[in-house]
């Protein structure tokens, strides 16, 4: 009896111990700040600035919403893969682009208009690189305008690099 009485004076003081633990943490990555970029996300047809299809590009959340990856497959065998993700340290976005070797990375984030800005370099096989910025702008009717431009450092002007518009795959489009 004795026993029995110890036993339920100790599972009674370890109640109030249970009931004082911490609340459960929240997700890694589940403030507004990760979800920025989440317009982007999905399976997407990509049209250059003339209509033509330019390519295929998925773009997935992964890692707890931690990163976004792309999947790009060009309409005339390019390919690309990318990494997406906001980074603490810098309180920025980042982006680094890899494509048979070339290379994007840069960083930045919303800007006051909803779109994405980011900034920094592209660098190509032959050794040469050059500031590099990117927009992506999410329009009203559910696609996505993409604007790439290069500066070139002879004209000390920026040039077109890429456009391109992006529609929603409807489901079961390969």
């Amino acid at each position: 009896m004795r026993a029995v009485i110890l036993g339920a004076a100790a599972a009674a003081m370890t109640m109030p111990a249970l009931a004082q633990q911490e609340p459960a943490k929240p997700a890694p990555c589940s403030a507004a700040i990760y979800r920025d970029f989440d317009f982007w996300i999905g399976d997407w047809e990509v049209f250059d600035g003339t209509g033509a299809k330019a390519g295929d590009n998925s773009i997935t959340s992964e890692e707890g919403g931690c990163l976004l990856v792309e999947h790009w497959a060009g309409a005339h065998g390019s390919t690309g893969k990318s990494l997406n993700f906001y980074d603490e340290a810098a309180k920025k976005w980042r982006q680094v682009w890899v494509s048979k070797g070339v290379t994007i990375d840069y960083t930045g984030g919303l800007n006051e208009k909803g779109e994405m800005v980011l900034e920094g370099t592209v660098a190509y096989r032959t050794g040469k690189t050059a500031p590099f910025r990117g927009v992506w702008t999410p329009l009203p009717d559910g696609t996505v305008e993409q604007h790439f431009e290069e500066f070139n450092s002879e004209t000390k002007k920026w040039g077109e690099w890429f456009t391109g518009i992006y529609k929603k795959k409807s489901a079961g489009t390969p």
